[in-house]
């Protein structure tokens, strides 16, 4: 079940699994029955896999203590994916999650740690990695791993950051992406982040991170980001946003076949009324799927947060597929009805990408503003200006559009420098 799609296959589709009850506390006892009924809604949409979120503190509460029964638990959910035929992908370090943090007390506190840098905890990460994946490696249904979900979020501004600079973080991606023992090469490993690393100035994550670490890049796409607020939440600049930052990353990639996973994209309450999403939805799928190389697309979330668990922003507890009671939400259907549309026209949308819009980076691939990247910014500008005029558009580097054979390699026959503002 999880041979990777072909370019000129239809990409997979998905969503990211937030339990119908008691959301990711869940993982603390798993209740199968719930887990049932929620994966059986979710194949009901014709879904093919679920992304899931066993907490951190729960897998390893101590550094040197991984609990058999947590990773007991992935096994079954994975299990339970199967009777519905769904693939399953395991965020292995929560970690960060839709507003909280979840950090094992051996690292906070009196003990004063960073994950990033401090080797003890580095190896106690690289255990867990290796742990959850022999503990679902043999499942047939079984995609691959993501280290953790952002988990860029753990540096500034973060009240509780852990700092560590760019050498650092690449070092501790490097040592978790290769912790599995003898992987299987079906199955993919790859790590994510939010769109800091692609906006933010200083950053210590990087875009060359994103796109040549791990086995796929994967971009995680929300207009809450300023886009909405700027543009409108039904502009072209929102709905073009997942596609945007997909061609984004293909910039920093040095295999141009490398696949990108839009792994979280979803419809925010704060930017769009209900009657709004189906549409985003529809425009935001649609514009992803004229991409080349398009791995899947994984819709946050599967259901919404019960309004029973409190604090949470307001948004969370109405990003659903589904309701809490696995109704499907006018929004889920409108995202069933995608997904059957481009599974019956595999490739008909792909649009070839043949001018690159340049980003400006140093000896080092590293950008010289990330801001230029980032709404309003003098690239991201200019590639939407030319996307809405029909330009088959994508990004390069400086360095690449200085390289005829790095272009023919990408099939761009010109270049396009934006204007400095």
């Amino acid at each position: 079940m999880t041979a990777h799609p072909s370019r000129s296959a239809a990409p997979r589709f998905g969503a990211n699994y937030t339990p119908s009850k008691d959301w990711m506390f869940q993982w603390m006892g798993i209740d199968a029955d719930v887990v049932r009924a929620d994966f059986a809604a979710l194949a009901g949409l014709g879904l093919d896999h679920v992304r899931v979120f066993p907490l951190w503190p729960v897998l390893q509460p101590n550094r040197t203590l991984i609990r058999r029964q947590a990773l007991d638990d992935i096994a079954l959910v994975a299990d339970i994916a199967a009777e519905f035929d769904l693939d399953i992908a395991v965020d292995v370090i929560q970690g960060h999650m839709s507003g909280f943090d979840f950090v094992p007390a051996w690292l906070v506190n009196w003990h004063d740690g960073n994950m990033f840098v401090d080797e003890p905890a580095i190896q106690a990460q690289a255990d867990l990695v290796r742990a959850v994946y022999d503990a679902v490696r043999d499942r047939p249904n079984f995609l691959g791993l993501t280290l953790g979900n952002e988990l860029n979020q753990f540096q500034p501004p973060n009240p509780a950051a852990m700092p560590a600079d760019s050498d650092q973080i690449a070092h501790w991606l490097r040592s978790l992406l290769q912790a599995p023992v003898d992987p299987d090469p079906r199955h993919i490993i790859t790590h994510s982040e939010n769109d800091h690393l692609w906006y933010r100035d200083e950053h210590p994550f990087l875009p060359a991170h994103a796109a040549r670490l791990g086995d796929v890049t994967t971009v995680h796409s929300w207009i809450f980001n300023g886009t909405a607020a700027r543009y409108g939440g039904l502009s072209a600049q929102s709905v073009r946003h997942a596609e945007w930052m997909i061609e984004l990353s293909k910039a920093f990639a040095v295999d141009p076949d490398r696949q990108v996973w839009l792994q979280e994209v979803g419809a925010p309450s704060m930017n769009l009324a209900d009657e709004e999403m189906p549409e985003f939805a529809a425009r935001t799928v649609e514009a992803a799927l004229t991409t080349e190389g398009l791995y899947g697309i994984t819709w946050w979330c599967s259901h919404d947060v019960s309004r029973s668990l409190g604090d949470y922003k307001d948004l969370e507890y109405s990003l659903g597929l589904l309701d809490v009671d696995n109704t499907v939400k006018p929004l889920g259907r409108r995202f069933a009805e995608l997904v059957a549309a481009a599974r019956a026209d595999a490739s008909g949308q792909v649009v070839p990408r043949t001018v690159g819009v340049v980003v400006d980076v140093d000896e080092h691939d590293l950008p010289v503003s990330r801001a230029a990247l980032a709404p309003g910014g003098a690239v991201f500008e200019r590639w939407h200006t030319m996307r809405e005029q029909g330009a088959p558009v994508t990004v390069v580097t400086s360095r690449t559009a200085a390289d005829p054979t790095a272009l023919a390699a990408r099939g761009i026959v010109s270049v396009e420098a934006p204007q400095r503002t």
